[in-house]
């Protein structure tokens, strides 16, 4: 192998049954199907940055980078449980099934290290189609299951860490708790006291009230005042992002280790091993076979894992120096934001991966190592066999005199 060849940066993503190889200038996905056989596509992967070089300025390359490589995630997820599944077609013709895998397959590398690595769940159909009803629904299934990750991932990563983190920090007082104008009130029901009894005397006399909404009304109203209460907008502080990050890592870590549990997870974590393991011979510059991929290790520094946990780091800094004192800007703010923070955090992986021995690149890639004993589990020989050969196919896309790859994440 040359040296220009073993310079290129490959990464990729583990698909149901199957691996998804990438390489800066295509992209492979070899399944295994129930029959014991593998099937592979491939195809060449124009960066968005050809065609718009305005993704080509920091920070803005890391958001397109990302979104690329979702829909690319995605894609694969979709060939796979195609290819998969293709047998049960026969005895669930018209049934359509949906099975959910976990996004964080990550993968290491270039543009392939964020490849699937937005927690979430995406929607993955399980009956065969056609290879050209698949092609004119790839694009729409992708679309529907990006958004639908959005969502998902707003809703549990930005959402309900901000609301619990404010409503920890009234609880504890922490923070003030919002005030009850009761003298004023008071003031004026004293005023008008002699008049309203009279009102009240006579309303009551015409109109009965039952025992339930006597005692219902006033939960009710002491139920929404709680609510009020604790929903109060605290003003976020370096305290209080530190405690929504943690809330937010906190969902992260549970997440995984509930999708380590399932059987059908522990396979596609198992071929997570397998790539990371072929990733590791091809950069060792060995021959790409199974003997020795076998004694390479699992855990890839470069792994879309360490990213997601920069991410983390980089929203609490972030966002402890743009915020407001309403919960709603705040929680909108966060949203803008995301795009900023997955640029950023893209800059400063790419940047700490140029000197990989560097104590700062071993600082931010540490808990994503630890991280990947959950999220990669030991492949068999005939997984490490799929990893290899989704990198070879996905090897022979690339141009005979193709430079070395830029740093990864790039």
């Amino acid at each position: 192998m040359s040296t220009p060849e073993r310079d290129l940066i490959v990464g990729g993503q583990a698909v149901i049954e199957g691996v998804m190889m990438r390489t800066p200038n295509a992209y492979a996905i070899a399944v295994r199907k129930a029959d014991g056989t593998i099937v592979n596509t491939a195809a060449r992967l124009p960066k968005w940055s050809d065609k718009y070089p305005l993704l080509k300025w920091p920070v803005l390359r890391g958001g397109a980078v990302l979104v690329q490589s979702m829909s690319l995630g995605i894609k694969a997820l979709n060939y796979s449980a195609n290819e998969a599944f293709a047998q049960l077609e026969e005895a669930k013709a018209e049934e359509v099934k949906v099975a959910l895998s976990p996004a964080v397959i990550e993968g290491e590398g270039d543009f392939a290290g964020l490849t699937g690595a937005v927690p979430g769940l995406f929607p993955v159909p399980t009956q065969k189609r056609s290879r050209d009803e698949l092609k004119k629904g790839n694009t729409a299934a992708a679309t529907g299951s990006i958004i639908f990750a959005l969502i998902f991932q707003i809703l549990l990563f930005v959402a309900a860490p901000l609301l619990l983190t404010n409503a920890l920090f009234i609880a504890a007082g922490w923070a003030a708790a919002p005030t009850v104008a009761t003298s004023s009130a008071g003031t004026s029901a004293s005023s008008g006291a002699a008049g309203a009894t009279a009102a009240t005397e006579t309303s009551t006399a015409q109109t009965p009230v039952s025992a339930g909404e006597r005692s219902s009304s006033p939960w009710l109203s002491e139920a929404w005042s709680t609510v009020r209460t604790y929903l109060h907008p605290v003003r976020p502080s370096v305290a209080f992002n530190l405690i929504d990050g943690l809330i937010r890592m906190a969902f992260f870590l549970i997440m995984i280790f509930s999708f380590s549990l399932v059987k059908d997870i522990k396979r596609v974590f198992e071929y997570h091993g397998a790539e990371h393991k072929t990733v590791f011979t091809w950069e060792a510059g060995l021959p790409l076979t199974v003997e020795n991929a076998r004694p390479q290790p699992r855990q890839h520094p470069r792994c879309g894992t360490s990213f997601l946990m920069v991410v983390m780091l980089v929203a609490i800094i972030l966002f402890s120096l743009i915020k407001f004192d309403s919960l709603l800007l705040n929680f909108l703010i966060r949203i803008a934001l995301m795009p900023v923070v997955a640029g950023l955090s893209y800059e400063i992986i790419r940047l700490s991966a140029k000197k990989e021995s560097s104590w700062f690149f071993k600082l931010m890639t540490r808990p994503g190592v630890w991280l990947q004993n959950i999220t990669t589990q030991e492949p068999d020989d005939q997984q490490l066999e799929v990893a290899i050969e989704a990198l070879k196919e996905s090897l022979k896309l690339e141009p005979q005199n193709a430079q070395p790859a830029p740093a990864p994440l790039s």
